[in-house]
């Protein structure tokens, strides 16, 4: 008995199955093989197309069956992990109006800013647990006003893993997290939240039918068997964000306990046992895969778009020709913690939610054209993320999140030793290792939706943790370093 999994990011599409009793990862993959492209028509804007993340789909799909020679009756039943806060706008042929805004698309800023102001914050923060901000609501907002003739043929709105459970079972449908992305969950009442699709002027009817995160969300129809080579009738049971899928994935689901990943954008998201939230709307509020009205679960993250994309950007730029991030990794290695003296700022990916929706770029500070070299700004980007990090966490710790140890997939910039001895050193938190991603995540929450698992308990029983990182006996030339770079944040942005 097989379970399978998939992870529609932007960068990639993910699949993997494993074998439901063992919970072994028997076979995975991901397409396309460089990254996925990105539309930018203006700066600050960020497209996709909707039936690009299908395509992948099909070809990751191919590549596990291929490689498991599993038979795809044995698969009882598939789960989704998506891209975040994304707007896929379907008209009544069911096929998408436009492309998908995604989640580093900032055009949805003074929308949200506008309603915040004007609901007003206590209703905003008191329901919504945020501001408006930049979420699917705002983006929304912006089509409305700018792509009027195109709103008007909207029959339905949906996120991105919305659009790929409606392509796998035809049916429209999201949930509670979902709509918490969308920012629409009104918490106070624990339904759709009205009061603010009332205030954009959004007919209730464009929303999809509201379901739970564990169930029976649809089963495969025949047209989409036949395209990615599955069993009809194979139920898709699990469906959730990639940051509340991604903490499902290390077993975090209780208050106190706290996730992080570095890939394209970099995630601490730890859980909160109360509804409470930031007065200044510096993090966001989710509810997370396991939350109810009666036993609260809300996900508290804090979101750097700027993480890997940083990275990347050094390694395309910066780095020795052809170098690999494992050697890149090798010459931060090299450089004292504080990068003798260099600061990153790793802000040029669009609006920052933890810096009240500002837009600073990159910047780099310090630089000694007779001390440094590209060794000192290879560690020092990756310092300036990590404190980027410490500084939502910060928020994080305000309204009553502790973060004594932090649970991470061994993948992306947690491969790297410079970053997770910096994270580790600067927060004061253990950091905890696991061999798992999202896509495998996805596989176990639809076990766990699907009832072949009684439990999360039971679903995470066989996660492998693979390393430990302590804080360093000296942190001192960590917190020297996170000062400087706070300090010089504060003057870029004008605090």
């Amino acid at each position: 008995m097989y379970l399978l999994g998939y992870d529609i990011g932007s960068s990639s599409v993910k699949a993997a199955l494993i074998e439901a009793e063992s919970g072994r990862c028997v076979a995975s993959d991901f397409f396309p093989k460089s990254e996925a492209p990105i539309k930018a028509l203006r700066a600050g804007w960020a497209e996709q197309n909707p039936d690009s993340w299908w395509s992948y789909m099909k070809d990751a799909t191919a590549s596990i069956l291929a490689q498991s020679h599993v038979n795809p009756t044995d698969i009882k039943a598939i789960g989704l992990s998506y891209q975040m806060h994304g707007l896929v706008a379907l008209g009544e042929d069911l096929r998408p109006l436009r492309d998908a805004i995604i989640w580093c698309d900032s055009r949805g800023v003074p929308y949200g800013r506008k309603a915040f102001d004007e609901i007003g914050p206590k209703k905003c923060l008191g329901s919504l647990l945020n501001s408006p901000g930049n979420f699917t609501a705002a983006k929304l907002a912006w089509v409305k006003e700018n792509e009027p003739e195109l709103f008007s043929k909207i029959y339905k709105i949906m996120l991105p893993g919305d659009y790929i459970a409606f392509r796998l079972t035809g049916k429209i449908s999201t949930n509670p997290e979902g709509l918490s992305e969308y920012m629409l969950w009104d918490f106070k009442n624990d339904s759709p939240a009205h009061f603010l699709m009332d205030y954009y002027g959004f007919d209730s009817r464009i929303l999809p039918e509201v379901g739970n995160t564990f169930s029976n969300q649809g089963k495969i129809t025949a047209e989409a068997a036949a395209e990615l080579g599955l069993a009809a009738g194979t139920p898709v049971t699990y469906r959730a964000g990639d940051q509340p899928n991604n903490a499902l994935s290390l077993n975090v689901f209780e208050p106190g306990e706290v996730a992080s990943t570095a890939g394209t954008s970099g995630v601490v998201y730890g859980i909160n046992g109360t509804v409470d939230y930031d007065p200044l709307s510096r993090v966001n509020n989710f509810a997370h895969v396991n939350h109810t009205a009666a036993a609260p679960r809300i996900g508290v993250m804090t979101c750097i778009s700027g993480t890997g994309i940083l990275n990347s950007w050094i390694k395309r730029n910066i780095a020795p020709q052809d170098i690999s991030y494992a050697g890149m990794n090798e010459l931060a290695a090299a450089v004292a913690p504080g990068s003798e003296g260099i600061s990153i700022l790793p802000f040029g990916n669009g609006a920052e939610r933890v810096l009240e929706n500002r837009e600073p770029g990159c910047s780099f500070h310090g630089i000694n054209f007779n001390v440094h070299d590209r060794r000192h700004i290879i560690r020092a980007a990756q310092e300036g993320i990590v404190f980027a990090f410490m500084y939502g966490m910060e928020v994080m710790q305000s309204i009553g999140m502790k973060i004594e140890r932090i649970h991470a997939g061994h993948a992306n910039m947690f491969l790297s030793p410079v970053f997770r001895e910096t994270l580790a050193s600067v927060s004061g938190a253990v950091i905890d290792l696991y061999d798992t991603d999202g896509a495998v995540g996805a596989a176990k929450g639809a076990g766990i939706g699907a009832g072949i698992y009684a439990s999360p308990k039971e679903a995470f029983a066989t996660l492998a943790r693979i390393g430990e990182t302590t804080p360093a006996k000296d942190r001192a030339p960590y917190l020297e370093a996170y000062a400087l770079w706070k300090q010089r944040l504060n003057s870029t942005i004008g605090l």
